[in-house]
Formats: structure tokens, C-alpha cells, sequence
């Protein structure tokens, strides 16, 4: 793979993608401690930045250790955490009814901005269905304990009127056994019960690499995007204003490039590439 090492030196802030970036499920990929290593010890500061909303900071910061890298709770920024401080700009949280289809990433931060959240409606007593039916916002995001009576609870919200946005509208997740369903799934069935479309936070909309040059206090023009996805890392980053890199560790190809309307402005093969061009740059 072919890259130009002098363009890297405009490099100060990178925001990086995980999933199909730096892992495929539990599994690090090669050269993943060398890619932090180079890092820090160029002074290059990033965010990880992922559509996935399941896991916490806490459980990325984890996993990440579990792998031989450290990193802070600041550098990491997930699509629940963005949702949560975009709907915190725009609502009274104390005075805003949630219902969260979603795991522990999606729940915690939106508790932890202070919204109201409201449980999963089991339609046995019609009583306790008028309280869990009167959320004001419906927030989708990746759940593997996703039931019958979450979906009927959010359709009938959102028929009623509850805003309904999702934290990402990724149709496919990458694990080492395949590639899954996404959020972008969740997201089709409820849109399809409820005609409603939702708004999306996450990449491929600008509003988390926004949030995240906050965070590193970058400008666009020192901060470039790492991802494996074109239609949400790439497309980002186009949308953003920011140069971006695409790795062709995860999901998207060179095949799918030859069709794209739009392109990173760099392609490498996987983070070695990437350790690589930074350690031949000045």
C-alpha cells in the first residue's frame, strides 16, 4: 500500500474509529500497541470515535487495557455520548421523558446528562402502559437484548408524537464472525411501523467529529479521520471538512471505492500502514 509520508506532517489530532479499525470484535488487530506507541510519542492527540452506543467509556477504556493500550475516559467518544449532549443542548433534561432502546452506553449517558428515563412497556396493565407511553424522545442504538415489547414500546411513542432519533445508522456491525446486523436494522423496523424518520447523530452527520475536535480543541485543518467505513467514516469526514484515512481492515473495499461519489483522501491497507507513513514522517 502507497502513501505519502511528507502529508503527514500537518498531522496534530487524529479521530479514530475501533470497531474494524483497531479490533474485529475481541480480537486487536497486528500492530495495534505500535499505533498508540507512535502517538504518544509524536504528541498526536485523538479521540476514539464510534458509531457503536452499546459500551460505556468505562468498557472501551477496559477492553483497550485488556489489549495492552491505555488510554483516558476523555479520548474516548461514543455515538450515545454525542446523542446525549446534542438532545442535552436542545431539552430541559429534567424535564424530558426518555425511552432508550439501547445497552449500557446508550443508558448511562443519557442518565448521566439527567434525562428521565422510562422503562420498557410489558402491555399486561393498561394502567402502568400510560406512564411507559409518554416518553418525549425515543433514542434507538445497538441492543442485543432487543424484545418484541421494546420495539411495540417505542412504535407506539413515536406514533404519539415522541421525537425519535438514533444514535447511528450503521445497517451492519464487522465481528470476527461476520459481519451483523446494525443499529441501521433497529432503526428500518421502526421507521417502517411508524413512517417516521429518524435523526441521526452519529457518522455519517458531522455532529461527533464536531464534538470530538471540541474535545481535542483541533482545528480542521490539523485533524485527520480514521475509518473502515465509507458511508459513515469517510462520508463524515467529507461532510466535516476534514481529511480523512480509509483502512481495508473492516468493511468497506477498493472495489466499493471505484463507485463512491466521494473518497478518503488516503487509503492504507490496515493501523501498520498508518504506524508506518507517521514513523517516516519528520
Amino acid at each position: 500500500m502507497t502513501y505519502a509520508p511528507a502529508d503527514f506532517s500537518n498531522i496534530r489530532s487524529l479521530i479514530i474509529d475501533m470497531d474494524g479499525v483497531l479490533w474485529q470484535g475481541d480480537a486487536p488487530f497486528p500492530g495495534l500497541i505500535e499505533f498508540f506507541n507512535t502517538l504518544r510519542n509524536k504528541g498526536i492527540t485523538f479521540v476514539l470515535a464510534t458509531n457503536n452506543a452499546s459500551h460505556t467509556p468505562e468498557q472501551y477504556v477496559t477492553k483497550l487495557e485488556k489489549m495492552g493500550v491505555k488510554v483516558g475516559l476523555r479520548e474516548i467518544l461514543t455515538s450515545a455520548m454525542a446523542t446525549a449532549s446534542y438532545l442535552a443542548e436542545r431539552y430541559t433534561p429534567a424535564d424530558t421523558r426518555v425511552f432508550v432502546i439501547g445497552e449500557d452506553g446508550a443508558v448511562q449517558s443519557l442518565a448521566d446528562q439527567g434525562f428521565i428515563l422510562t422503562d420498557v412497556c410489558q402491555f399486561t396493565d393498561p394502567e402502568e402502559a400510560k406512564y411507559q407511553l409518554n416518553a418525549d424522545i425515543v433514542v434507538s442504538g445497538k441492543d442485543r437484548s432487543l424484545t418484541w415489547d421494546k420495539l411495540a414500546t417505542a412504535t407506539i411513542n413515536i406514533r404519539a408524537g415522541a421525537a425519535f432519533y438514533g444514535t447511528n445508522g450503521d445497517t451492519t456491525l464487522p465481528t470476527e464472525f461476520g459481519l451483523i446486523h446494525g443499529n441501521g436494522a433497529i432503526l428500518a423496523a421502526l421507521e417502517t411501523a411508524t413512517g417516521k424518520v429518524p435523526i441521526i447523530i452519529g457518522k455519517p452527520e458531522p455532529t461527533i467529529y464536531q464534538q470530538a475536535m471540541a474535545i481535542l480543541g483541533a482545528d480542521p485543518g490539523g485533524t485527520v479521520a480514521i475509518g473502515d467505513r465509507l458511508e459513515t467514516d469517510i462520508l463524515g469526514a467529507v461532510r466535516t471538512g476534514i481529511p480523512s484515512i480509509m483502512v481495508l481492515s473492516g468493511v468497506s473495499t477498493l472495489e466499493d471505492l471505484k463507485t463512491s461519489a466521494y473518497q478518503p483522501t488516503w487509503v492504507m491497507k490496515d493501523i501498520r500502514d498508518i504506524t508506518d507513513a507517521l514513523n517516516a514522517t519528520a
